[in-house]
């Protein structure tokens, strides 16, 4: 399969109402591919998925043309979604601690998805202590997070369904080491 048909496959999931915050339709991306575009269809398509919440089959197909494209940040974003599809959304508002503190970084988080912290989430182990789950982080509107910094992440537990009673306003906390590397308030919890 080739990325025009990959795209208009991915095309017909998505609502003929659906619209992006500018007010782009499934119909505009079309448009672009009729004119060999690939790549701004691409990028329709993802707003649009974004918008209408679309399964996993369509993540997957806009994965594929990502790659065949060699966007791999978008093909990334696109396997990201894909998780969120079947096992929810998780976004939180992070502050890392300062770098000059114990259990700070001093090199950026990188903002794709590829860092797989700790996090306590409140559960506790049978001798008393937190009990810990990895989760990668995506951060939003961003390519990093610098030591210090504070933004929205996305977060992708290697075990979701622990994660299911996190409500809005819950605060969990990010380990690399012993210490604490950041605080982060959950700001959305969604899950299918």
């Amino acid at each position: 399969m080739d990325v025009p048909e990959l795209l208009r496959r991915a095309a017909c999931h998505v609502p003929a109402v659906a619209r992006d915050e500018p007010g782009t339709t499934v119909a505009d991306a079309n448009e672009y591919l009729d004119h060999d575009e690939w790549e701004i269809a691409l990028a329709i398509l993802v707003e649009l998925g974004e918008a209408s919440g679309s399964e996993a089959a369509f993540w997957d197909l806009l994965a594929e043309a990502a790659r065949m494209m060699w966007l791999s940040r978008t093909e990334r974003w696109c396997h990201w979604r894909r998780f969120e599809a079947v096992h929810g959304v998780v976004r939180a508002d992070l502050q890392l601690v300062d770098p000059g503190v114990a259990g700070g970084r001093r090199i950026p988080i990188p903002g794709d998805g590829r860092l797989r912290p700790l996090w306590d989430i409140g559960d506790v182990t049978a001798a008393g202590d937190p009990d810990l789950y990895v989760a990668r982080i995506w951060v939003e509107s961003q390519p990093d997070l610098q030591p210090g910094g504070r933004a929205v992440v996305r977060l992708a537990p290697l075990s979701p369904q622990r994660w299911r009673r996190l409500v809005p306003g819950d605060v969990i906390t990010m380990h690399e080491q012993r210490p604490v590397a950041g605080i982060a308030s959950i700001v959305e919890a969604a899950f299918p």
